[in-house]
């Protein structure tokens, strides 16, 4: 059970695993002043249904923690310990024997992490590297472990210099002997290349080569699009150019068939004054599309039908980390155990566009955002996000020529109530709001008579409640009143009519007329 202060007061369900194999897991990091217990840790786990975890070292009390859970655990080598193991094979035995072969199988341990970003940050290691992967994977063999746990060792993208184009990346040459060394033990052991995979670091290092879209797996301006010219392979998020620059750079040194598993991936959502990209709404919208992204099983542009497995950095933010705030805050739960933002995954199956549990609920476009951003959000809405935009297609019953924001409205509601339930927001770039009003209320038939009356479409508002801070409160809250009344009246039944249907109603709008002719020309004031 766990603790009222390690609740977490939102659902994180991963899918960790679709038919393609792709999975998504978390990162467990303990440099916290006040770090829960091992028992609290494994009960967010499974309450969550998180079914992966890489850890940093060997931390028995969570491995104990973990045991009989069915959870698949990355432990890790720290860097610290690198030199003792990369010199000795009796060390290495030993490390497998205490910290591998006396929790297996009750932990079901399956990927060693040979230290962390170990060629970018502390390079003197270099030549031990490869030597302590050798000698623990030996340490497997003559434990029997060698077939359920593999030896890999993560990787910075630093070592990779230049990631876009993709096609043309590299590794840094200087470790060319190193890296083929490396690859060749993966290729010899079936085992993936570990890649720290963060676009936070790519776009606030990029000094606006990249738009913030391209880093979120946003939709992109047409304009933007995002072109490899040696491929025509075209990129719509950073995540999957830096993938790719991986499998590039390993056929750069005659290597292929090696996948590739993404070790941390995220974005902090604290920053510090000169921080202002580490905030909550993109740590959200970005590990909610990279969960999304990696459970579709689509691969990357240049390795379609090979999935990329990833783990999110991390779940809990560490104050005690070295470095700026933002260093600090890639957590999903707050040092003090506060859940900091919510994210939700069911299933990748759709839910239906008439999901019960949003009976009521609509995603419209929002009037007053900028056309161009609506169209690239109908775009995407229709096009990546999957909406089903066949009536709003030209001689179709919704299609409205020439209005936009009814359009998106059709496209972000529908896309809305299909995916909600396995993540899915009502955002599109900040032009989309949540309303429990038919959008039919609000179509320019049942505007008209105020607009021509003089009044400003601000002065109604879409919400009843802020009516109520006019100067001519009583006159317009008689309308809104009077909207209020109607849209609650025929709620239920105006969500489940066509789009041809909808219009009849607006004879029901006549009974209105005389009240809105009264009060309307008092919206001038």
């Amino acid at each position: 059970m766990l603790s009222n202060e390690y609740k977490v007061i939102f659902l994180i369900l991963f899918l960790f695993s679709s038919a393609s194999g792709a999975y998504v897991g978390i990162n467990i990091g303990t440099q916290m002043s006040t770090l829960p217990s091992a028992e609290v840790i494994v009960s967010i786990l499974k309450t969550q249904q998180i079914k992966h975890v890489r850890l940093f070292d060997a931390d028995h009390q969570i491995l104990n923690a973990l045991a009989n859970t069915g959870i698949e655990v990355i432990v890790g080598v720290p860097n610290d310990q690198l030199l003792r193991i990369g010199e000795s094979r009796s060390d290495a035995a030993d490390w497998i024997n205490k910290n591998v072969a006396a929790y297996v199988p009750t932990t079901n341990i399956t990927y060693i992490a040979v230290g962390n970003e170990i060629l970018t940050t502390i390079p003197n290691a270099a030549l031990v590297f490869v030597p302590a992967m050798q000698f623990l994977q030996s340490a497997l063999l003559a434990a029997n472990l060698n077939f359920q746990v593999k030896v890999s060792s993560p990787l910075s993208m630093d070592m990779i210099p230049k990631h876009f184009p993709p096609s043309t990346a590299t590794f840094n040459s200087s470790w060319n002997s190193i890296m083929s060394q490396y690859l060749q033990f993966l290729k010899n052991t079936g085992s993936s290349l570990m890649l720290n995979v963060l676009p936070y670091y790519g776009y606030t290092k990029g000094q606006g080569i990249f738009p913030l879209e391209y880093a979120l797996f946003e939709p992109l301006n047409p304009s933007d699009q995002i072109v490899d010219p040696n491929t025509n392979l075209q990129y719509t998020s950073m995540f999957d150019a830096m993938v790719d620059a991986a499998y590039y750079s390993m056929q750069s040194l005659n290597f292929s068939g090696i996948p590739v598993i993404v070790t941390a991936s995220g974005w902090p959502s604290i920053g510090g004054s000169n921080e202002a990209d580490a905030n909550i709404d993109n740590a959200l919208a970005y590990n909610t599309n990279l969960i999304r992204h990696v459970l579709n099983g689509s691969g990357t542009p240049s390795q379609p039908t090979t999935p990329v497995s990833t783990y999110v950095y991390e779940l809990f933010n560490e104050d005690l980390r070295p470095g700026s705030v933002a260093e600090k805050n890639w957590g999903i739960i707050s040092s003090n155990g506060t859940a900091l933002y919510s994210l939700t995954f069911n299933s990748l199956v759709e839910s239906h566009a008439d999901s019960s549990t949003l009976a009521g609920v609509f995603c419209v476009a929002n009037s007053s955002a900028d056309s161009s951003a609506l169209k690239r959000g109908l775009d995407w809405a229709c096009g990546p996000g999957s909406a089903n935009c066949s009536a709003i297609q030209p001689g179709q019953p919704c299609y409205q020529a020439n209005n936009l924001v009814a359009l998106a409205s059709y496209a972000f509601n529908d896309y809305y109530h299909r995916t909600q339930a396995s993540g899915g927001t009502c955002s599109f770039g900040n032009t989309a709001m949540i309303t429990r009003t038919d959008p039919v209320l609000f179509r320019p038939w049942f505007m008209h008579l105020c607009r021509k009356h003089g009044s400003k479409r601000h002065d109604w508002g879409y919400d009843h409640r802020s009516l109520r801070t006019s100067e001519s409160f009583k006159s317009r809250f008689k309308i809104a009143n009077l909207l209020f009344r109607f849209s609650s009246l025929f709620s239920v039944t105006l969500s489940s009519l066509t789009c041809e249907s909808k219009m009849m109603v607006s004879v029901i709008s006549s009974i209105l007329l005389k009240e809105l002719q009264d009060c309307c020309h008092l919206n001038n004031q």
